[in-house]
């Protein structure tokens, strides 16, 4: 299992900002400027891959017509495509 995998959102976010902030000074070698950039990418994948994961489980429960309903993230409060609880 990678470095990556093991880590949480959270701590991921931690690694890449901590990565940018080393980038930003300027004065890394090149070599590991290109090494800090790969992690980076990797870090910003894992943690767009996670965002995802959460954004699929997560479902707003909403009372239309008396009866619950789920709908999931981000969807309009009211409209089509409802689904009874």
């Amino acid at each position: 299992m990678t470095m990556e995998a093991e880590l949480d959102f959270e701590g991921a976010m931690g690694r890449l900002e901590e990565i940018v902030r080393e980038l930003e000074h300027g004065d890394v070698p090149l070599e590991k400027a290109i090494d800090l950039f790969q992690q980076g990418m990797k870090l910003s994948q894992l943690c767009g891959s996670k965002l995802e994961q959460v954004e699929r489980k997560i479902e707003m429960i909403t009372e239309m017509d008396g009866e619950l309903r789920k709908k999931p993230f981000g969807a309009r409060l009211e409209g089509d495509s409802d689904e009874p609880v």
